[in-house]
Protein backbone atom coordinates (compact mmCIF):
# COMPACT_ATOMS: atom_id res chain seq x y z
CA UNK A 1 0.00 0.00 0.00
CA UNK A 2 1.08 3.45 -0.88
CA UNK A 3 2.31 5.61 2.17
CA UNK A 4 0.09 7.97 3.75
CA UNK A 5 0.78 11.94 4.35
CA UNK A 6 -1.78 13.81 6.57
CA UNK A 7 -1.65 18.08 5.36
CA UNK A 8 -3.48 20.30 8.44
CA UNK A 9 -4.46 22.90 6.23
CA UNK A 10 -4.46 21.34 3.07
CA UNK A 11 -6.83 23.18 1.51
CA UNK A 12 -5.33 26.46 1.93
CA UNK A 13 -2.96 28.82 -0.27
CA UNK A 14 -0.08 26.75 0.72
CA UNK A 15 -1.47 23.59 1.79
CA UNK A 16 -3.29 22.83 -1.80
CA UNK A 17 0.34 22.89 -3.54
CA UNK A 18 1.22 20.54 -1.58
CA UNK A 19 -1.32 17.84 -1.73
CA UNK A 20 -1.12 18.05 -5.55
CA UNK A 21 2.75 17.29 -5.58
CA UNK A 22 2.39 14.42 -3.19
CA UNK A 23 -0.60 12.80 -5.10
CA UNK A 24 2.00 13.28 -8.16
CA UNK A 25 4.23 11.12 -5.66
CA UNK A 26 1.90 8.00 -5.46
CA UNK A 27 1.30 8.88 -2.05
CA UNK A 28 -2.13 8.75 -0.52
CA UNK A 29 -3.02 12.24 0.98
CA UNK A 30 -5.49 13.24 3.85
CA UNK A 31 -6.32 16.89 3.88
CA UNK A 32 -7.46 17.79 7.61
CA UNK A 33 -9.40 21.10 7.51
CA UNK A 34 -11.96 22.19 9.83
CA UNK A 35 -14.81 21.98 6.79
CA UNK A 36 -14.38 18.85 4.87
CA UNK A 37 -17.36 19.99 2.42
CA UNK A 38 -15.69 22.86 1.53
CA UNK A 39 -12.27 21.12 0.59
CA UNK A 40 -13.85 18.76 -1.86
CA UNK A 41 -11.97 20.31 -4.66
CA UNK A 42 -8.92 18.95 -3.73
CA UNK A 43 -10.12 15.05 -5.01
CA UNK A 44 -8.87 15.51 -8.36
CA UNK A 45 -5.53 15.73 -7.85
CA UNK A 46 -5.20 12.51 -7.67
CA UNK A 47 -7.02 9.22 -8.48
CA UNK A 48 -10.44 8.09 -7.11
CA UNK A 49 -9.53 7.60 -3.49
CA UNK A 50 -6.21 8.79 -3.41
CA UNK A 51 -6.40 12.76 -1.75
CA UNK A 52 -9.66 12.74 0.60
CA UNK A 53 -10.57 15.66 2.87
CA UNK A 54 -11.30 14.94 6.66
CA UNK A 55 -12.28 17.04 9.41
CA UNK A 56 -9.71 18.32 12.01
CA UNK A 57 -9.67 21.23 14.60
CA UNK A 58 -6.28 21.60 15.89
CA UNK A 59 -8.08 23.01 19.22
CA UNK A 60 -8.64 19.22 19.90
CA UNK A 61 -6.31 16.17 20.76
CA UNK A 62 -9.08 13.83 19.30
CA UNK A 63 -9.46 14.97 16.07
CA UNK A 64 -5.36 15.56 15.60
CA UNK A 65 -4.75 12.05 16.57
CA UNK A 66 -7.84 10.61 14.28
CA UNK A 67 -6.19 12.74 11.25
CA UNK A 68 -3.06 11.23 12.08
CA UNK A 69 -3.72 7.80 12.72
CA UNK A 70 -1.61 5.58 10.13
CA UNK A 71 -0.13 8.30 8.46
CA UNK A 72 3.68 8.21 7.43
CA UNK A 73 4.34 11.83 7.64
CA UNK A 74 2.53 15.32 8.29
CA UNK A 75 2.98 18.80 7.30
CA UNK A 76 1.31 21.44 8.84
CA UNK A 77 0.26 24.68 6.86
CA UNK A 78 -1.91 26.20 9.57
CA UNK A 79 -1.56 29.56 10.13
CA UNK A 80 -3.69 33.41 10.66
CA UNK A 81 -2.75 36.65 9.86
CA UNK A 82 -5.04 38.21 11.86
CA UNK A 83 -7.10 36.90 15.42
CA UNK A 84 -11.05 35.99 14.98
CA UNK A 85 -13.01 34.35 17.16
CA UNK A 86 -11.17 31.58 18.77
CA UNK A 87 -8.43 31.41 16.28
CA UNK A 88 -5.86 33.11 18.52
CA UNK A 89 -2.39 33.14 17.65
CA UNK A 90 -0.63 31.24 20.48
CA UNK A 91 -3.90 28.63 19.94
CA UNK A 92 -3.19 28.35 16.37
CA UNK A 93 0.34 29.05 15.93
CA UNK A 94 1.60 27.82 19.29
CA UNK A 95 -0.63 25.44 20.54
CA UNK A 96 -1.99 23.75 17.78
CA UNK A 97 1.22 23.30 15.99
CA UNK A 98 2.61 21.99 19.57
CA UNK A 99 -0.52 19.24 19.49
CA UNK A 100 0.33 18.16 16.20
CA UNK A 101 4.01 17.38 16.33
CA UNK A 102 3.71 15.64 20.17
CA UNK A 103 0.72 13.60 19.01
CA UNK A 104 2.34 13.01 15.69
CA UNK A 105 5.33 11.34 17.78
CA UNK A 106 2.64 9.37 20.17
CA UNK A 107 1.64 7.82 17.29
CA UNK A 108 5.12 7.28 14.91
CA UNK A 109 4.82 9.43 12.77
CA UNK A 110 8.04 9.14 11.19
CA UNK A 111 8.67 12.70 9.30
CA UNK A 112 7.54 16.21 9.77
CA UNK A 113 7.45 19.55 7.71
CA UNK A 114 5.96 22.46 9.11
CA UNK A 115 5.45 26.01 7.43
CA UNK A 116 6.39 28.66 9.66
CA UNK A 117 7.32 32.44 8.63
CA UNK A 118 10.64 35.00 8.29
CA UNK A 119 10.37 36.58 11.69
CA UNK A 120 9.58 34.57 13.80
CA UNK A 121 10.89 35.32 16.59
CA UNK A 122 10.17 34.73 21.04
CA UNK A 123 11.42 38.35 21.65
CA UNK A 124 9.22 40.34 18.78
CA UNK A 125 6.71 42.70 19.86
CA UNK A 126 4.04 41.15 17.35
CA UNK A 127 2.25 38.50 18.61
CA UNK A 128 2.24 36.93 15.27
CA UNK A 129 5.84 36.40 15.04
CA UNK A 130 6.02 35.38 18.58
CA UNK A 131 3.78 32.72 18.48
CA UNK A 132 5.28 31.19 15.36
CA UNK A 133 8.12 31.04 16.64
CA UNK A 134 7.17 29.56 19.77
CA UNK A 135 5.35 26.97 17.76
CA UNK A 136 8.77 25.99 16.06
CA UNK A 137 10.65 25.36 19.28
CA UNK A 138 7.45 22.91 20.27
CA UNK A 139 7.70 21.26 17.35
CA UNK A 140 11.52 20.87 17.47
CA UNK A 141 10.71 19.79 21.15
CA UNK A 142 8.33 16.85 20.02
CA UNK A 143 9.89 15.72 16.47
CA UNK A 144 13.75 16.77 16.43
CA UNK A 145 14.09 15.69 12.52
CA UNK A 146 11.53 17.84 11.56
CA UNK A 147 12.03 20.48 8.65
CA UNK A 148 10.78 23.84 9.25
CA UNK A 149 9.97 26.09 6.48
CA UNK A 150 10.42 30.12 7.20
CA UNK A 151 8.60 31.63 3.54
CA UNK A 152 9.15 35.43 2.80
CA UNK A 153 5.75 36.75 1.48
CA UNK A 154 4.38 34.31 -0.74
CA UNK A 155 2.83 35.03 -3.87
CA UNK A 156 0.68 32.58 -6.83
CA UNK A 157 -3.03 33.14 -7.94
CA UNK A 158 -4.65 32.59 -4.88
CA UNK A 159 -2.36 34.60 -2.97
CA UNK A 160 -3.92 37.47 -0.39
CA UNK A 161 -0.98 40.00 -1.13
CA UNK A 162 -0.90 41.21 -4.55
CA UNK A 163 -4.40 40.04 -5.69
CA UNK A 164 -5.76 42.61 -2.46
CA UNK A 165 -4.08 45.50 -3.51
CA UNK A 166 -5.05 45.09 -7.51
CA UNK A 167 -8.44 45.09 -6.24
CA UNK A 168 -7.68 47.55 -3.92
CA UNK A 169 -6.73 49.94 -7.23
CA UNK A 170 -10.52 49.70 -8.44
CA UNK A 171 -11.87 51.66 -5.43
CA UNK A 172 -10.08 54.85 -5.97
CA UNK A 173 -6.64 57.05 -7.82
CA UNK A 174 -4.72 56.42 -4.48
CA UNK A 175 -2.97 53.04 -3.35
CA UNK A 176 -2.28 53.50 0.87
CA UNK A 177 0.58 51.15 2.02
CA UNK A 178 2.21 51.15 5.71
CA UNK A 179 5.82 50.36 5.47
CA UNK A 180 6.69 51.20 1.78
CA UNK A 181 10.32 51.17 2.67
CA UNK A 182 10.24 47.42 4.01
CA UNK A 183 11.74 45.29 1.69
CA UNK A 184 10.26 41.77 0.80
CA UNK A 185 11.47 38.85 -0.99
CA UNK A 186 8.49 37.50 -2.41
CA UNK A 187 8.62 33.78 -3.35
CA UNK A 188 5.87 31.60 -5.64
CA UNK A 189 3.51 29.26 -3.65
CA UNK A 190 4.75 25.94 -5.77
CA UNK A 191 8.59 26.18 -5.09
CA UNK A 192 7.73 25.76 -1.17
CA UNK A 193 5.68 23.64 -1.94
CA UNK A 194 8.47 21.83 -3.47
CA UNK A 195 10.61 22.47 -0.59
CA UNK A 196 7.83 20.97 1.55
CA UNK A 197 7.99 17.65 -0.68
CA UNK A 198 11.20 17.24 -0.29
CA UNK A 199 11.13 16.98 3.94
CA UNK A 200 8.39 14.78 3.35
CA UNK A 201 10.30 12.56 1.31
CA UNK A 202 13.25 12.56 3.23
CA UNK A 203 15.22 14.55 0.88
CA UNK A 204 16.16 17.49 3.25
CA UNK A 205 17.83 17.33 6.14
CA UNK A 206 16.38 18.37 9.18
CA UNK A 207 16.95 21.74 10.33
CA UNK A 208 14.72 25.32 9.46
CA UNK A 209 14.80 26.81 6.03
CA UNK A 210 14.57 29.92 5.34
CA UNK A 211 12.97 30.68 1.64
CA UNK A 212 13.16 33.87 -0.30
CA UNK A 213 12.51 34.05 -4.14
CA UNK A 214 15.29 35.79 -6.60
CA UNK A 215 14.29 39.54 -5.81
CA UNK A 216 14.25 41.41 -3.10
CA UNK A 217 12.28 44.66 -3.42
CA UNK A 218 10.36 46.88 -1.25
CA UNK A 219 6.82 47.57 -0.37
CA UNK A 220 6.49 50.24 -2.68
CA UNK A 221 8.53 49.05 -5.94
CA UNK A 222 6.49 45.96 -5.65
CA UNK A 223 3.09 48.31 -5.73
CA UNK A 224 5.16 49.80 -8.61
CA UNK A 225 5.17 46.51 -10.14
CA UNK A 226 2.17 45.22 -9.51
CA UNK A 227 0.66 48.83 -11.12
CA UNK A 228 2.59 48.08 -14.21
CA UNK A 229 1.43 44.42 -14.84
CA UNK A 230 -2.06 45.54 -14.47
CA UNK A 231 -1.56 48.46 -16.83
CA UNK A 232 -3.30 51.48 -14.01
CA UNK A 233 -1.79 54.30 -12.60
CA UNK A 234 -2.53 55.28 -8.69
CA UNK A 235 -0.53 57.38 -6.75
CA UNK A 236 1.17 55.17 -3.78
CA UNK A 237 1.26 56.69 -0.86
CA UNK A 238 2.60 55.89 2.28
CA UNK A 239 0.72 55.41 5.57
CA UNK A 240 3.01 56.45 8.93
CA UNK A 241 3.71 53.77 11.21
CA UNK A 242 1.93 55.69 14.05
CA UNK A 243 -1.10 56.49 12.08
CA UNK A 244 -1.15 53.07 11.10
CA UNK A 245 -0.81 51.86 14.31
CA UNK A 246 -3.81 54.19 15.40
CA UNK A 247 -5.49 52.92 12.45
CA UNK A 248 -5.05 49.50 13.39
CA UNK A 249 -6.35 50.00 17.16
CA UNK A 250 -9.41 51.56 15.74
CA UNK A 251 -10.53 48.37 13.78
CA UNK A 252 -9.29 46.26 15.90
CA UNK A 253 -11.28 47.98 18.84
CA UNK A 254 -14.70 47.84 16.35
CA UNK A 255 -14.01 43.91 16.27
CA UNK A 256 -13.85 43.86 20.01
CA UNK A 257 -16.48 45.85 20.25
CA UNK A 258 -18.88 44.12 18.13
CA UNK A 259 -18.20 40.52 19.60
CA UNK A 260 -16.34 39.59 16.50
CA UNK A 261 -19.43 40.50 14.16
CA UNK A 262 -17.43 42.75 12.17
CA UNK A 263 -14.58 40.99 11.53
CA UNK A 264 -10.72 43.39 11.24
CA UNK A 265 -10.11 42.82 7.86
CA UNK A 266 -8.21 45.86 7.19
CA UNK A 267 -5.25 46.30 9.08
CA UNK A 268 -4.44 45.48 12.77
CA UNK A 269 -2.29 46.95 15.11
CA UNK A 270 -0.17 43.38 15.17
CA UNK A 271 0.47 43.23 11.26
CA UNK A 272 1.49 47.27 11.91
CA UNK A 273 4.06 45.95 14.02
CA UNK A 274 5.36 43.18 11.19
CA UNK A 275 5.46 46.26 8.35
CA UNK A 276 8.61 47.35 10.75
CA UNK A 277 10.28 44.95 9.68
CA UNK A 278 12.54 43.53 6.45
CA UNK A 279 10.85 40.07 5.92
CA UNK A 280 13.80 38.85 3.93
CA UNK A 281 15.93 35.96 4.03
CA UNK A 282 18.76 36.02 6.97
CA UNK A 283 22.43 35.37 5.73
CA UNK A 284 23.62 31.79 6.28
CA UNK A 285 20.62 30.01 7.09
CA UNK A 286 20.09 27.30 4.94
CA UNK A 287 17.53 27.58 2.35
CA UNK A 288 16.78 26.92 -1.74
CA UNK A 289 20.36 26.41 -2.12
CA UNK A 290 20.60 23.76 -0.09
CA UNK A 291 17.73 21.97 -1.12
CA UNK A 292 19.02 21.95 -5.38
CA UNK A 293 15.36 24.47 -5.86
CA UNK A 294 16.03 27.71 -8.21
CA UNK A 295 12.96 29.96 -7.09
CA UNK A 296 11.19 30.96 -9.97
CA UNK A 297 11.19 34.98 -10.78
CA UNK A 298 7.66 37.26 -10.04
CA UNK A 299 6.88 38.90 -12.87
CA UNK A 300 5.74 35.63 -15.67
CA UNK A 301 3.95 34.63 -12.65
CA UNK A 302 2.13 37.71 -11.76
CA UNK A 303 1.20 38.41 -15.44
CA UNK A 304 -0.54 34.78 -15.40
CA UNK A 305 -3.17 36.00 -12.79
CA UNK A 306 -3.29 39.74 -12.24
CA UNK A 307 -4.39 40.63 -15.46
CA UNK A 308 -7.85 40.00 -14.77
CA UNK A 309 -7.25 43.67 -13.15
CA UNK A 310 -6.28 45.15 -16.19
CA UNK A 311 -9.14 48.35 -17.21
CA UNK A 312 -9.95 45.71 -19.85
CA UNK A 313 -9.64 42.58 -18.27
CA UNK A 314 -9.06 39.49 -20.51
CA UNK A 315 -9.27 42.40 -23.66
CA UNK A 316 -6.66 44.21 -22.43
CA UNK A 317 -3.91 43.27 -25.01
CA UNK A 318 -6.59 42.98 -27.88
CA UNK A 319 -7.60 46.97 -27.09
CA UNK A 320 -3.91 47.59 -26.88
CA UNK A 321 -3.10 45.85 -30.46
CA UNK A 322 -6.47 47.59 -31.91
CA UNK A 323 -4.87 50.76 -30.81
CA UNK A 324 -1.84 50.75 -32.16
CA UNK A 325 -3.43 49.72 -35.61
CA UNK A 326 -5.72 53.32 -35.47
CA UNK A 327 -2.47 54.91 -35.04
CA UNK A 328 -0.91 53.20 -38.01
CA UNK A 329 -3.86 54.30 -40.20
Amino acid sequence: MSKLVTIFGGSGFVGRYIARRMAKEGWRVRVAVRRPNEALFVRPYGVVGQVEPVLANIRDDDCVRSALRGADAVVNCVGILAESGKNKFNNVQQHGAARIARIAAEEGVARMVHISAIGADTGSDSEYAKTKAKGEAAVLTAMPQAVILRPSIIFGAEDQFFNRFAGMTRLGPVLPVVGADTRFQPVHVDDVARAAVMGVLGQAKPGIYELGGPEVASFRQLMERMLRIIQRRRLIVNVPFPVAMLMGGAFDLLQAATLGLVRNGVLTRDQVRNLRRDNVVTEGRMGFADLGITPVAMDPVLEDYLWRFRPGGQYAQIKETARHLRGQE
